[in-house]
This record gives C-alpha cells, structure tokens and sequence, in this order.
C-alpha cells in the first residue's frame, strides 16, 4: 500500500489545530481516521475526515483498537486535553497499567507511554511537522508595534527563563516585565499565566510573555501553539509583546490572529537563542 493510499489516524484534542492539520493533510488526498474526545475534540472536525470515531479521555484500550481494525499503521497526536480531564478520566485496563507503570505523570511522559502503547500493536506515532511547517513563523517575524530597546531586553531574558523552566518539565511560558519574572506556566497552562502576569505587571502594563519549546522536545506530540484567543488574552491583561520562539511555535488562524493583534496594538514576534 502506498503512503498517499495509506490511512493516517489522528488523535485529536481540543481547539483549532486538528482542523488545520486534517485539512492540510486532505490536500495530499490521505484518509484520515480520527480518534475524537467527548467534551473535549471540536464537532467541525467530523466532515474533514473520512471516519471519526468518539472516545472518552482514557479509553485506551478502544482508541487502539479503532486504528488497528481500520488499517491504519501512522498516526499523528495533536490539541489538548484539559488537565482537569487528565486527572479526572476513567481509565481503561489498559490505560491503568500504563498509568501504573509511569513513576512521573506529566505530559511528557503519559504521552510518551501512549506512544509507546500505540507501537506494540503496530502503530507509529509520528510527527506532523510535514504539514504544519508553513505555520511555524522563523526567525524576524513580526507584526503589531515595534520593540522598544526595553521590551527586546525582556524578551532575550524571557527565553532564557522560559528555556530553564521548560526543562525542569515545570512549563513552556514565562511572564516578564524589566528583567522581573512575574509569572511561570504550571498545570494551569498558558492563558491563566499570561492572565496571572500581567495583571502583575500592574495598572501600566507592558508585560512580555515568552513562550518556548523544550530543548530536545518531542516533536510528535504537544507541540507550542498560539492563536487568535492567546492574543486576546495578552490584550486584555497588560501583556504587550508576545513572543515565539522561531521554527518551533505554531500560529493558528494566523490571519485573524496577525489583524487582531493589528487591533489590539499587541506585538507578536518570534526569538531564538541566537538573538541573545
């Protein structure tokens, strides 16, 4: 069987990005074979696959089997699962094993696990960079207000912190304002620390946010994402740059999101160590 007549699966969290790759993937003519999450998978992905099939968080043990049955030996993981839903699922016998033989559960490795679990019956788990690649801005990427000398220093000293904080596997993002750090990412994720840190950075504003991925991060899952919401977000809360780190960070709905922090006077850029 020949890749472009294979079935690819698609494990499909929450938000726009399972939208965006199906619809890239469609363009090469794949059959798509989604595995979705109740409450979690948006419904408008449903006529952008060929079969779709509804699970709840933690059934492992069916979501394997609805690749197996169907021929399908690749599959891609992307979106998100909200963390209360990661601690509150009922899991399988299968995801209980596999939870029983994690001694750390954070993304990393409850991801890796499934991986791992995908791959004894046949399945690879592989990355989606081949069809996102378009949406991953490189290095001078920019849009919204210039960079004061102040804002670029912060922004050089977020992606240092960011980069420490994301290997210690505590988070991807960090809140800053003139060399202060006023917020790290935790379990409550991206939005409630840019929320959480700007309103730190008290009534002026002018908060940096940095958001990175971790070094020699897995590719094949959670990769870093922002969207048209992560800039509302940074708006509505005094952060006044938001910046990406360059070739790794995905911008989805890119246009509304370039118009809306044309708006909302926001500036969105990318960084990379180099720019240190």
């Amino acid at each position: 069987m020949s890749e472009s007549s294979a079935p690819l699966g698609l494990i499909a969290g929450s938000k726009s990005l399972p939208l965006l790759f199906a619809q890239e993937a469609r363009r090469e003519g794949r059959r798509l074979v989604a595995v979705a999450f109740e409450g979690e998978t948006s419904p408008e992905l449903a006529p952008l696959v060929d079969e779709i099939v509804w699970l709840r968080v933690g059934q492992l043990g069916k979501m394997i089997a609805a690749f197996t049955e169907r021929g399908v030996h690749e599959c891609v993981m992307l979106g998100q699962i909200a963390p209360s839903n990661l601690f509150n699922l009922r899991p399988d016998l299968r995801a209980m094993g596999m939870l029983f033989r994690l001694k750390e559960k954070n993304a990393h490795t409850l991801f890796g696990a499934i991986a791992d679990e995908l791959q004894k019956d046949g399945v690879t788990l592989i990355e989606p960079l081949r069809w996102l690649k378009p949406w991953m801005p490189s290095a001078g990427y920019a849009v919204g207000p210039k960079l004061t000398e102040e804002q670029r220093e912060d922004v050089c000293f977020g992606l240092r912190i960011a980069k420490e904080v994301s290997r210690l596997d505590i988070g991807q993002s960090v809140v800053v304002k003139r060399g202060t750090v006023l917020a790290v990412e935790g379990f409550e994720g991206t939005d409630a620390c840019l929320e959480r840190g700007g309103k730190l950075a008290g009534k002026d504003g002018g908060a940096v946010a940095v958001k990175v991925a971790k070094a020699g991060h897995d590719l094949r899952f959670d990769l870093p994402c922002v969207g048209p919401k992560t800039v509302e977000v940074c708006a509505a809360h005094g952060v006044a740059v938001l910046a990406v780190e360059a070739d790794r960070t995905l911008l989805l709905d890119q246009p509304e999101l370039e118009a809306l922090a044309g708006r909302r006077k926001l500036s969105v850029t990318t960084t990379a160590l180099s720019a240190d």
